[in-house]
């Protein structure tokens, strides 16, 4: 691994060298290396680019590693990368791409991860992009990530796009067993000419089923943001939708939460809210000595932590 990688790993997955547990680093289109546990094995697919990941029923406490680096300007790929989860385990898998690119030419990674969740299980999911590089060629991530959850398990996602990604469309489909439980939170910046679109199906198909979607976006310059979020109640079943946005610059954010009851019994609620700053929270930590602009970061910094 040379400089360019470790920024990147340290960026989307807080990698300090090799990470414990299983583990597996793609580079520029290829296996860069790999790791599997005992409870965890991670295998090449035959028939398409990616992995499949299988979590052995009861794992407690462990840790995946999944990240994607594109450090060669021109790559452009779609992989497929599979989770299976047995029962009643408690783990983590911790994803993410960066991308450095220093050419003209456009580097773009298309993702789409698929989990099925075991009965009983408890999954805390997180990816973050990321993007950098000196040159004008595009950076480019569309991620799709579809759950499916058994009866009782639940599963905690946080998906984060800290900076220098020009184009993104994002996708999220989560089905919701009985008793079980899905957490979405998503976090979004995007400055200069930069896009983003984000769109969620959440299914509450199961009795007891809940859910909750969380999304906190800065939208500045004149980048421009999309979110729908849909959630369907197909049962006795409870869902929360929340969108808070922060708009700068000339920059343009469009949130269109949506809920549908198939259920007498199912309740869902939305919220959304976009706007500025205010100009008496910047006024009140430049009394403590911040500059403007550094009252203005430690604002957005805490507003998407």
């Amino acid at each position: 691994m040379n400089h360019i990688d470790e920024v990147l790993l340290e960026q989307i997955a807080n990698m300090h060298g090799t990470p414990e547990g299983a583990y597996n680093i793609r580079k520029d289109s290829t296996l860069a290396a790999r790791a599997n546990t005992e409870n965890i094995k991670i295998e090449t697919k035959q028939d398409k680019s990616g992995i499949d990941v299988y979590i052995r029923p009861g794992t407690k406490y462990e840790v995946v590693h999944i990240p994607v680096i594109i450090t060669q300007s021109g790559i452009e790929e779609l992989v497929y990368n599979d989770f299976f989860i047995g029962e009643d385990c408690d783990v983590a898998i911790i994803a993410g791409c960066g991308i450095h690119n220093d050419g003209h030419n456009r580097s773009q990674h298309d993702g789409v991860h698929t989990f099925h969740v075991g009965k009983n299980s408890r999954v805390r999911y997180s990816e973050k992009h990321y993007g950098q590089g000196d040159g004008d060629g595009e950076k480019i991530m569309n991620p799709q990530t579809i759950l499916y959850l058994d009866e009782g398990s639940s599963v905690q996602l946080d998906t984060v796009q800290i900076r220098g990604v020009d184009s993104t469309k994002r996708y999220t489909k989560v089905v919701v067993g009985k008793n079980a439980e899905a957490i979405l939170t998503e976090r979004l910046l995007t400055h200069g000419a930069q896009t983003a679109v984000s769109e969620m199906d959440v299914l509450l198909d199961g009795e007891g089923a809940s859910s909750r979607i969380i999304s906190r976006s800065v939208a500045q310059d004149q980048s421009e943001q999309t979110f729908y979020p849909r959630m369907i109640g197909n049962a006795p079943s409870f869902g929360h939708v929340q969108c808070d946005s922060i708009l700068m610059g000339s920059a343009r954010i469009r949130s269109i939460p949506a809920i549908t009851a198939n259920h007498t019994e199912a309740q869902l609620v939305h919220e959304a809210a976009i706007g500025r700053i205010a100009g008496d929270q910047i006024t009140k930590l430049m009394t403590l000595g911040l500059t403007s602009e550094e009252a203005e970061e430690r604002i957005l910094s805490g507003f998407l932590k």
